[in-house]
């Protein structure tokens, strides 16, 4: 006899087994996720079968866990050539599950950290609770850290007092020639910082964070590849704001292009952070710093138009901008504003510098330099602790530059 799930889902018989007065409430979550119909089916439809052979394993509802999922998925793998999707809902199921009490969270066994790892999980808490870096910044930092520890003692005891600044220069120098510039950078300034802290903590005595070589980098020797006004405006005109996903789109390159936000700065966005009275914009910068930045109209415009007409209603998420497809919810990370970028750029058919969305950053600055703007302005507006950092952008239009030169005493000479 035909089951009617929430007036949404048709199965052949009504759910069977532990799980079945949870499969309406599984199917309603899913729908709230934004699933399409055809996906919301199929995930029900996976809840129902999984509690029925539950049932004929005689498994009760407070004993369901991960090892049941596996195998059942074993059992569908030898009567079934596809079963794509199937794992993925499965977990969904349990976490649903997990989270409403109805079986048991799970004890995660914890695999036995080597030494190198005990030593570089502590380096990252101190990253994170003593100098509040940003995220970003200790993911980047971290694995060059373990690498040099791994690279010096391997699984035997992490005695730092062994180290030697021989030991230090031959792993920077190694490494280095293997990097970018950008990154062999990144290496040193990350070792510095471990080494200060193994200081710090008295695990070694000499100052060895001096014994790390300085990289070769000529000063502002490259120029930011920004992107041009013009392609700016021809990006923004490409985007179809008739659709939700165009909605979103065009007021994330808005906020990259008018204010100069990071891609992380944009997915992390929240709505508490918008004050609509104000018209301002609180951003979760870098190291873990708040900035406050006038919000144009045009820009709060954009946001207003998603948020009414684009943004799904029924995710709880204070994110303001959503994932497109299910499960709703917040961007991962930055990454994901930088494929909104890409794609944005090659539907549009513009020869951009790049692809990413940091060309937004440095083409907003190099702008406001050529209408006469301020380097402590700039600086003030992309969020730079140091004017050596803005100082990149004089490099951007000699042509500007040379209208604010004195006149020679004298004439032309």
């Amino acid at each position: 006899m035909k089951c009617v799930i929430n007036e949404q889902v048709v199965l052949l018989r009504a759910p069977e087994g532990p799980l079945a007065a949870y499969v309406a409430a599984f199917s309603k979550w899913t729908d709230e996720q934004g699933y399409a119909p055809y996906s919301l089916h199929r995930r029900v439809r996976v809840a129902a079968d999984f509690s029925r052979w539950l049932a004929q394993k005689a498994v009760r509802l407070r004993s369901v866990g991960s090892g049941h999922s596996a195998q059942y998925l074993r059992y569908r793998a030898r009567r079934l050539r596809n079963c794509e999707g199937e794992a993925t809902t499965l977990k969904q199921l349990l976490d649903f599950l997990r989270d409403r009490g109805a079986i048991p969270a799970e004890k995660r066994h914890r695999p036995r950290l080597s030494a190198v790892d005990r030593y570089a999980k502590s380096f990252e808490r101190y990253l994170c609770e003593e100098r509040n870096l940003a995220k970003a910044t200790i993911v980047n930092y971290v694995p060059f850290i373990h690498a040099f520890l791994n690279d010096r003692f391997g699984n035997c005891p992490v005695t730092l007092s062994r180290l030697s600044a021989g030991n230090v220069v031959r792993f920077v120098q190694r490494q280095a020639s293997l990097l970018h510039l950008k990154r062999a950078k990144l290496l040193t300034t990350a070792l510095r910082a471990f080494l200060r802290y193994a200081r710090y903590r008295g695990d070694i005595g000499l100052d060895l964070a001096a014994a790390v070589p300085i990289v070769a980098n000529w000063s502002m020797s490259s120029i930011p590849r920004a992107i041009a006004p013009d392609q700016v405006r021809q990006l923004l005109a490409s985007i179809n704001r008739r659709t939700a996903l165009g909605r979103r789109d065009f007021a994330i390159l808005l906020l990259l292009a008018r204010l100069g936000l990071r891609a992380g700065e944009v997915a992390s966005l929240e709505l508490d952070d918008v004050d609509w009275q104000a018209a301002s914009l609180s951003v979760h910068s870098k190291g873990g710093r708040r900035l406050q930045l006038p919000l144009p109209t045009e820009v709060g415009e954009a946001i207003v138009a998603y948020l009414r007409h684009g943004r799904p209603t029924s995710s709880t998420s204070r994110r303001v901008f959503l994932r497109a497809r299910a499960p709703i919810g917040g961007f991962l990370g930055a990454g994901t504003v930088g494929t909104i970028v890409r794609h944005a750029i090659q539907r549009a058919g513009i020869d951009a510098p790049t692809t990413g969305a940091h060309q937004f950053r440095h083409g907003l600055a190099t702008d406001m330099l050529r209408h006469g703007a301020s380097l402590a302005e700039i600086g003030e507006l992309l969020g730079h602790r140091s004017p050596e950092t803005t100082k990149i952008y004089t490099k951007v239009d000699l042509d500007a530059l040379r209208t604010l030169a004195l006149p020679w005493p004298g004439g032309a000479r």
